[in-house]
């Protein structure tokens, strides 16, 4: 019973509160809350509607991360400005250094020479201690040089091909190239070459060639020394040395390699030219 008159006394209250005479008491709330701003308008209005910025919430940003991560990597014809990679810890020192600088495929030099401009089905493929090709064909010398090897039964290299060669002229004098895997010498040890001696012939076997930046001793690849970063055939790739050769063959008009924009590994070595265009055109 206790109850039941508890809820017939509420009834009258609530009728009260919901007619007339409420209106004035809920008029008398509101005033008393008007400092508040609790205005039933104010308080369904929306953040955009007050102009405010709305903190993105965890799940938004771990959602755009991860489309971010998803971004296709730039190819040989994208802006330098595409973000790169996270580097790897030994190429830090190399980071502040402009990368990837997209060079006119014309010879830059009278100088040098475009040392695949005969090759055959010429195929540009990754940049790694050197740089990878395929087709067949002769091989030139890049520049003035005398030769420092030349062999075609090296099994440090597939297929046994390697010749070196060391520059005498130019911005890149003092340094040895490398020509090795798929070719067979048309020179001797001591011979003395220009840009335009076929030094070796490129054959079509399962290795393509390599060429690229070799030890002052026309041992093995630049790479491999500690201050380049003792980079050796297991990678990672591409390498600092081999993307600066990759740019000089650039320079002189051979098309770009597929991995040129992936972030390098190791140390390019101070005797070696950062910015092969200038440097040629100063050569001139």
């Amino acid at each position: 019973m206790t109850g039941a008159v508890l809820i017939a006394a509420a009834a009258p209250a609530a009728a009260h509160w919901s007619g007339s005479s409420g209106v004035g008491q809920a008029a008398a709330l509101n005033h008393s809350s008007a400092g508040l701003n609790r205005s039933p308008a104010g308080l369904n209005r929306s953040p955009a509607g007050l102009g405010l910025h709305v903190r993105a919430s965890p799940a938004d940003h771990a959602a755009h991360s991860s489309k971010a991560a998803r971004r296709p990597r730039p190819s040989s014809g994208s802006p330098s400005s595409k973000a790169q990679p996270t580097p790897a810890p030994q190429a830090k020192a190399a980071a502040t250094r402009p990368r990837h600088r997209k060079h006119p495929h014309t010879a830059a030099s009278s100088v040098y020479g475009d040392p695949l401009r005969a090759v055959s089905g010429l195929i540009p493929e990754r940049i790694d201690q050197g740089v990878d090709f395929g087709g067949s064909g002769p091989i030139y010398a890049v520049g003035d040089a005398v030769i420092t090897n030349a062999s075609g039964d090296n099994y440090g290299w597939p297929d046994g091909g390697w010749i070196t060669y060391r520059l005498t002229d130019g911005p890149g004098a003092g340094l040895t190239v490398f020509v090795a895997e798929d070719v067979r010498p048309t020179v001797a040890v001591g011979q003395t070459v220009t840009s335009k001696t076929v030094i070796a012939n490129m054959f079509a076997g399962g290795a393509g060639i390599e060429t690229g930046w070799a030890m002052a001793s026309g041992f093995t690849a630049e790479s491999q020394l500690p201050e380049a970063g003792s980079i050796s055939g297991a990678g990672p790739f591409p390498t600092e040395v081999g993307l600066n050769f990759e740019e000089l063959l650039q320079a002189l008009g051979v098309p770009a390699a597929n991995n040129r924009y992936d972030y390098p590994s190791g140390v390019l070595p101070s005797s070696y030219p950062a910015d092969w265009p200038s440097a040629l055109g100063s050569s001139h």
